[in-house]
């Protein structure tokens, strides 16, 4: 599935809970997506623990 494909369905669920449930739905899936967004990294191994950890200090050697 491409990038554009993803976002498109992203979009359209964002979408429907700001259609549906309001404001505050929609912020729970903006959430939740962002989430899901990072875990997945994660897990395919694009991301590590660490990153979310080291100062900017750390980033420059």
């Amino acid at each position: 599935m491409s990038m554009a494909v993803a976002g498109m369905i992203a979009g359209m669920a964002l979408g429907f809970a700001g259609y549906f449930g309001g404001f505050g739905a929609f912020v729970l899936v903006a959430a939740l997506g962002a989430i899901g967004f990072v875990v997945g990294r994660f897990l395919a191994g694009d991301l590590e623990l660490g990153d979310f950890f080291r100062t900017r200090d750390d980033r420059r050697r």
